[in-house]
């Protein structure tokens, strides 16, 4: 047989910063590495064409965030005229990145007759009042109506969330042509631990020294649990990655102050970027709120140790984005095996990721008194930290990107092979 191809779309793909290029890049290099033809349309600081390994790169040069749909337009009309332009594809692949990608995936497939799956990573145009763009109510209409077109004539909907899957089926798309394949965390996070890392700092700004280890140390028969905390160890909440505009931050702010005076070994870390980020610095300095410490987008290598370093993680999703989007945060909370605070919708994945497997807490934007009792929970009973922890490692253990990844070649092959075995080895 021969090797079969696949072409990938989407704005961003590593090493640009986002978590769907970073899933993109895991995926399409283990199609390549799985003896598939690999081509990715992306976008960068200039247009090139490169490799990543076996992965061929067609860049476009674009901003690392345009500025308002007129700019994700002009992305997505780039893309589509560059697909066209190269050969024939066995299989193309849209991301939601720029919105209605997959409009141009279908056009693209009809005339190149290609197999179509659409990788749903946000749902659109549903998911642009939640982001804060303002459209008119007949052009959000019209959207709608062309994106659920567009889905309908895939070969496939890859969905990363339960109640993606239950809005695309109640919009009628086949529910037989929905697979729901969530999303997974970094490698480095469920790579195994070599001997020489300790774990210990993330660029000497952060330590592991953090209720975690006074937790187990208390478990193992050391001193008892309040005296071990006498030697200034910091209860760690950790909000790690982008904060954008889906992520309120209010709740988890107003927490903050509520907690610094009485509680001034719990201590809050925002550690990434995002369009959030600058707000929190000023607030922090405003309110002074000297229980927040803000660090800069760590690198790969520094990544285990930071997400390791918090005792609870916080993950942020709007009200109105339910079903719309999943945060991958949670993920990378489960694979290091940390409780998770989810402070969002409670019917949607994460939240019932949560809960299925007592991985934590979820909390109501809005609500600040029930984040901060929340946190003092966790800060206060050892004995259900452990249980949270338990339940993490247990999700890890499901949410691994082996896993997903296979599930994905899994899908790929049965949508094309029909197509390979007529037009033979």
């Amino acid at each position: 047989m021969r090797r079969p191809s696949i072409l990938f779309l989407n704005r961003v793909y590593a090493p640009e910063r986002g978590a769907t290029g970073r899933v993109l890049r895991d995926l399409a290099r283990r199609f390549a590495r799985e003896g598939w033809r690999v081509t990715v349309i992306t976008t960068g600081p200039k247009t090139k064409r490169e490799r990543d390994g076996s992965v061929r790169v067609i860049r476009l040069k674009g901003p690392k965030k345009p500025s308002g749909l007129f700019g994700y337009g002009w992305a997505w009309i780039r893309m589509l005229y560059t697909a066209m332009r190269i050969g024939r594809r066995d299989l193309v692949v849209t991301m939601t990145d720029p919105p209605m990608l997959v409009v141009a995936g279908g056009i693209i497939a009809r005339f190149k007759k290609s197999r179509h799956i659409h990788w749903c990573q946000d749902l659109y145009p549903d998911i642009l009042p939640a982001l804060g763009f303002k459209v008119p109510g007949f052009i959000m209409e019209r959207f709608k109506i062309l994106s659920r077109r567009a889905m309908k004539a895939c070969d496939r909907v890859v969905v990363i969330g339960r109640c993606m899957a239950g809005h695309l089926a109640e919009d009628g798309v086949d529910p037989a042509r929905i697979t729901m394949i969530p999303n997974w965390p970094d490698f480095e996070l469920v790579r195994p631990v070599s001997n020489n890392n300790n774990g210990n700092s993330v660029e000497g700004q952060i330590t592991n020294l953090s209720h975690h280890s006074v937790y187990k140390a208390a478990a193992a028969g050391a001193k008892p649990y309040r005296e071990l905390l006498k030697n200034g160890m910091k209860f760690k909440v950790l909000y790690a990655g982008n904060i954008g505009r889906a992520h309120p931050i209010d709740t988890i702010l107003d927490a903050a102050e509520k907690l610094g005076g009485e509680y001034p070994e719990i201590e809050f870390i925002f550690a990434g970027d995002g369009p959030r980020f600058d707000r929190i610095a000023h607030e922090r300095a405003a309110r002074h709120l000297d229980n927040i410490r803000l660090l800069p987008h760590q690198p790969a290598g520094n990544l285990r140790n930071l997400m390791e370093s918090g005792d609870v993680h916080l993950v942020s999703m709007t009200e109105d984005a339910a079903g719309y989007a999943v945060p991958s945060k949670i993920y990378a909370a489960m694979a290091v095996q940390r409780p998770c605070i989810f402070v969002g919708p409670q019917y949607c994945e994460a939240a019932q990721v949560i809960y299925e497997f007592g991985a934590g807490i979820v909390v109501p934007q809005g609500n600040a008194d029930d984040l901060a009792r929340a946190i003092l929970h966790f800060r206060m009973n050892g004995d259900d930290w452990f249980a949270a922890q338990g339940g993490a490692a247990n999700a890890g253990k499901v949410f691994m990107p082996k896993q997903s990844i296979r599930a994905w070649m899994d899908r790929a092959w049965n949508v094309i092979e029909g197509d390979l075995r007529q037009t033979g080895s």
